[in-house]
């Protein structure tokens, strides 16, 4: 009873009345005069005060007066300092290719081995003896087509010479026996090569990746793009060290020598080039 009555009386303080007034102090004429209570006077300066606030924050987001903050950076600076982080990162990205270049071109002047991970990731939990690679009706009678059409136009020009690439100097893809020639007769368009287990397999120019995948009659393959409509395709590796898309130099390592492949009868490389769609013989340009 006695909280409730102080409670009462506080608030009846609260809201008492007063009576602020501005006399002129010569004449002592009443200028103004207001009526206000405790109350009025809390909610006006609570509401002024919060209104100032209000009135700052709005200033510093949205005024270049926010420049003036201790501690906070101008907006280029931090641009600018994004720019330089993504120029440095990719500066760094790029001399650690050129040191692992390097490097590899030591390894292969000293003769040593280079250990890749294998760019060609297969999936443990597909089981891929489940797979139908039979091919359909359809398919079959296209490729037929296909080869056919273009057989009697390889036995023209094959094995020649073209003036385009006549002066390309060929950078040996793997030192080792060759066990089986050219011979597109036979549709052999390349030469098998018999090489010591896990040697290094180079690219003999300079060019693109355009195809790296498993196929099932030649294991894993690469196939590179180079200038002058010029594609070298190397078959049966055990495993691949570039993906579809790389550039690569001649000498740099793309694959190593394997027995991948229903076609395989073992470890050795099947090595072609092919210019403008006409299987060439690598004996006339490379010394294996």
């Amino acid at each position: 009873m006695e909280n409730r009555i102080k409670k009462k009386k506080k608030l009846q303080k609260l809201k008492h009345k007063y009576r602020l007034v501005i006399l002129n102090d010569d004449t002592f004429e009443e200028k103004i005069s207001v009526r206000l209570s405790q109350l009025n006077v809390f909610s006006i300066v609570g509401f002024g005060s919060l209104l100032l606030v209000v009135l700052v924050i709005i200033i510093i987001a949205f005024t270049p007066l926010r420049e003036f903050i201790p501690g906070y950076t101008d907006v280029n600076i931090r641009r600018q300092g994004i720019k330089n982080s993504l120029k440095v990162d990719s500066l760094e990205t790029a001399v650690k290719q050129k040191e692992q270049y390097i490097e590899n071109i030591n390894k292969i002047i000293q003769g040593e081995l280079i250990q890749f991970s294998d760019s060609i990731v297969v999936d443990t939990t597909v089981n891929y003896k489940n797979i139908s690679n039979h091919p359909i009706e359809e398919d079959s009678l296209l490729r037929v087509m296909i080869e056919t059409e273009e057989k009697y136009n390889l036995f023209k020009s094959a094995g020649r010479t073209p003036s385009d690439i006549s002066n390309f100097i060929f950078f040996t893809p793997i030192k080792g026996i060759i066990t089986d020639e050219f011979n597109p007769k036979e549709e052999h368009f390349g030469v098998d090569l018999v090489a010591p287990k896990n040697e290094a397999i180079k690219a003999t120019l300079d060019g693109t990746v355009v195809f790296a995948e498993w196929t099932v009659e030649t294991g894993y393959v690469i196939h590179l793009q180079h200038s002058n409509n010029l594609i070298s395709i190397y078959k049966h590796n055990s495993s691949l060290h570039k993906k579809q898309g790389d550039k690569v130099r001649a000498g740099d390592v793309i694959a190593i020598v394997g027995n991948s492949g229903e076609l395989s009868t073992g470890p050795h490389l099947h090595f072609e080039l092919w210019y403008n769609g006409i299987p060439l013989n690598p004996q006339e340009y490379i010394v294996f």
